[in-house]
């Protein structure tokens, strides 16, 4: 198109300068034009405003010009693949959130239809083609999510019970003080026998005698109960991760079990022997580097091996985590990575030193293969953790692409790697550990691909030995400085999301870390488990520990600085957005992936600009054990000490500093008002009693702090004047209902209102809802519940009633006693 000039007297060229086409010249609010050479087109008698506006509008036509171009470019690229894993999990996510409500046969005719029309559209319209290949694979996302639902059928206990259980051991774990966790495979139970009994338990046993190795059979009395639910609205379900684990129930033995002899029909499968056989070998692991390494050092060793974790103190773990060094103890990438790179350069570079072997064979291929070998043998020995898994194929595709002279770092390898993963185990997705895993293998693929692609620069000056050396050790530990900055990024909002707060020191720590993991522990370690067959890995074994041993104290004098930065929960949509986001920016290679910085930069400034929605005022746990009346910066309850797996998810969803212990009423009026029942019997008040316990909560109910009478009742006022009990005894439901305007007991009673008018909440209503929160506007308590419905698999066990066999949940015991 050709270019006209315009000339308005007594303006410099220098001063306004702006192209124009030929249909723009045609437009009524521009002068006619004339030639004069050296100038531009320019608007006539307009503001720098307008022109700038001016400026604006044509960039943007020009970014949206550019759209087709960069998109073909993408597809060029490879881009079906990269969001392949995308689509296919986005449908799994859509159906794990959604609702059971979605027929097994709607997504398979979905596919049919999506696939018949990809084979008969014509290629000419790629576009078109991409559109219906994603449908495709979201509606198969929707389908693997409901085929593992369905193969997992695993029975969740419906409420606590304690009974006499008979299991064999399929894994067992230390925890470091005498204890051990069982994961048992349940034969049978006894006094009373459970009607829905889980398939799978995790138990707990203390005590000298309570250690049985893998494979044996044992008995003891112990108590049981169901997998928790979120701790408030909106945090991590763990009967979700439970159900796929195929894990029905959690527990401790009252005592040391006894090991029984198996039954006749208690033989298992050839694949359960091979597996019992490896987690054996896993436990004799372990229990020999904790032998040759005691302490946290020996089970830091341990848990980079065999990922038994457990026998690492709270102290050390709490110290990892602070530091930003927790990924460290997971088999994760790092892990995998550092061992195959170890072996492989290791095994190259060994065979490298025979030449007939290097002009006669292909070395690198060998030992691609013998490093495969060595992840292959790690991944088996670990335990097959989550992280593992994924670790493990990723490094497994990677090394494969040796053998096929393919690029082993690249964003396809991840990409099918997730693939894999979502196809085999779509609920994985739904967890920090995948979505973190992937979220810093993305970012340091993309940036490594990034970091390829700059301009190479002759530089004489560098070829000079010294500076080598120096650039050399520069990069190395400019690398480590990248891949931290990257990861830590990369990681953040899911650490914000899961986990509601952010390590402020990582960078620092990880720093001063990894030098010492990759060059002492990894080295030494393989070096160990090559040596451990011949009994020779005792001196390795001892530098793994030393540089454990430095780990432990980058970790502890970090976390020292403090740095926990506690962010709470942020707006139900931000997540996704911010998830949509980092995914453009990190699959796309044109400047298309700027969309998605805008989209992060975007969401996160909305996030910070709009004002937070108010904390709830009243927190309850959702088995009414225990509730909270949330203030600025503290939280006030009814336990002397909080449970900390509850508590401890409060205190970081809401950015709590400190608790209020309640204050123990001792005075002999309190202390003589609480009658004791006869034994077997329940508690009965008389109507003097109740009244006496009615007037007792109307005159201690402090603000903002609970007053308790010890296995009665604890109470508090708010703000409002609104008057909050939390009753231990159902004896004294009616004067709680008669002094208060919200009532909490962990009871199961079959009352579901006060008659008072009074809010209730009943260990049968909260086994129903879950944990809830209570918020006040305009007086009115507005109450927001775990759980709408119970319409899942991992949640259709709140509604199960053991009395009748039934799901419909009209009629709940008191009594929990029964499973």
């Amino acid at each position: 198109m050709g270019r006209k000039a315009l000339y308005m007297p007594g303006l410099k060229s220098s001063e306004i300068s702006l192209e124009l086409s030929e249909d723009a010249a045609k437009l009524p609010h521009l002068e006619p034009a004339r030639a004069y050479s050296g100038l531009s087109p320019v608007p006539m008698r307009h503001s720098p405003a307008t022109l700038s506006a001016y400026r604006l509008r044509s960039s943007f036509r020009r970014a949206i010009g550019a759209i087709p171009k960069c998109a073909d470019e993408e597809l060029a690229y490879g881009g079906r693949m990269l969001f392949a894993p995308v689509a296919l999990g986005f449908g799994a996510v859509a159906w794990f959130a959604a609702g059971n409500g979605v027929s097994p046969i709607i997504p398979l005719f979905f596919i049919a239809v999506l696939f018949t029309l990809m084979i008969v559209t014509d290629r000419a319209r790629e576009g078109m083609r991409v559109v219906i290949a994603a449908l495709t694979l979201v509606a198969a996302g929707v389908a693997t999510a409901q085929f593992e639902t369905w193969r997992a059928e695993t029975i969740l206990l419906d409420s606590a019970v304690t009974t006499t259980l008979t299991g064999r051991v399929e894994r067992r774990e230390s925890d470091g003080r005498g204890g051990w966790r069982y994961v048992l495979s349940l034969r049978a139970t006894e006094n009373p026998v459970v009607k829905r009994p889980p398939a799978r338990v995790t138990v707990i046993a203390r005590g000298a005698k309570s250690e049985f190795e893998t494979g044996t059979w044992v008995k003891g009395r112990a108590r049981l109960t169901p997998p928790s639910g979120p701790a408030l609205p909106g945090l991590n379900d763990f009967s979700f991760s439970s159900y796929f684990d195929r894990v029905g129930a959690n527990g401790f033995f009252y005592g040391a079990p006894a090991a029984v002899r198996p039954g006749a029909a208690d033989e298992h499968s050839l694949t359960d022997s091979a597996f019992e056989w490896l987690y054996r070998l896993r436990s004799g692991i372990g229990d020999r580097i904790r032998g040759i390494l005691p302490g946290d050092t020996g089970a830091f060793a341990a848990a980079l091996v065999t990922d038994e974790r457990r026998a690492i103190s709270a102290e050390t773990t709490e110290a990892l985590r602070q530091s930003g060094l927790a990924h460290i103890i997971a088999i994760s990438g790092l892990n995998m990575a550092l061992s195959a790179g170890i072996f492989f350069v290791g095994f190259r570079t060994l065979l490298s030193l025979f030449p007939s072997v290097a002009q006669a064979y292909p070395v690198k291929k060998i030992a691609a293969a013998g490093a495969l070998a060595a992840v292959t043998a790690y991944f088996l020995i670990s335990g097959f953790a989550v992280s593992a898994e994924r670790a493990f194929i990723m490094m497994a595709i990677m090394l494969t692409a040796v053998f096929f002279d393919r690029p082993s770092i690249s964003l396809r390898n991840v990409a099918l790697s997730a693939l894999i993963i979502i196809a085999i185990s779509p609920s994985e997705i739904m967890g920090p550990s995948f979505q973190m895993s992937f979220a810093a293998t993305l970012a340091l693929v993309a940036g490594y691909a990034l970091w390829k692609e700059r301009p190479a620069r002759d530089k004489p000056f560098a070829k000079l030995r010294l500076v080598r050396l120096m650039s050399s050790a520069a990069g190395f530990f400019g690398g480590i400085l990248l891949t931290s900055v990257i990861g830590g990024f990369s990681t953040a909002l899911f650490s914000i999301e899961h986990f509601h707060r952010l390590t402020a020191y990582g960078l620092p720590a990880n720093l001063a870390a990894m030098p010492v993991i990759s060059f002492v522990i990894m080295p030494a370690g393989l070096f160990a488990m090559l040596l451990m067959p011949f009994g020779l890995d005792a001196w390795a074994w001892q530098v793994v520990g030393f540089g454990l041993d430095l780990v432990i104290a980058i970790a502890k004098t970090v976390s020292s600085w403090g740095g926990d930065i506690g962010v709470g929960r942020l707006p139900a949509w931000y997540f996704p957005a911010a998830v949509a986001g980092f995914l453009l920016l990190t699959l796309l290679r044109t400047r298309l992936r700027h969309i998605g910085t805008a989209i992060m930069a975007l969401s996160t400034l909305v996030v910070v600009m709009l004002p937070e929605k108010p904390p709830p005022k009243i927190v309850i746990a959702e088995d009414g054990s225990m509730a909270g009346i949330v203030g600025s910066s503290t939280i006030a309850t009814n336990r002397e000490r909080p449970p900390g797996f509850i508590f401890d998810q409060w205190k970081r969803a809401l950015v709590l500093d400190s608790h209020r212990e309640p204050i123990f009423i001792t005075s002999a009026s309190a202390s003589t008002s609480v009658p004791t029942a006869p034994p077997g019997e329940r508690l009965r008040l008389t109507s003097a009693q109740q009244q006496e316990a009615q007037s007792a909560i109307a005159a201690n109910a402090r603000e903002e702090r609970f007053s308790c009478v010890k296995k009665a009742w604890c109470t508090a006022k708010l703000e409002n004047g609104s008057v909050l009990t939390v009753i231990d005894n159902a004896a004294y439901l009616g004067p709680a209902c008669d002094a208060s305007d919200i009532v909490v007991t962990p009871v199961r009673l079959r009352l579901e209102s006060c008659r008072s008018g009074a809010l209730l909440f009943t260990g049968a209503t909260l086994r129903k809802t879950g944990s809830v929160e209570l918020r006040f506007d305009g007086g009115a308590a507005a109450v927001t519940a775990s759980f709408e419905d119970l319409d899942r698999p991992w949640t259709r066990h709140r509604a199960y009633d053991w009395r009748s066999g039934t799901f419909d949940g009209d009629e709940i015991a008191v009594s929990d006693s029964g499973g």
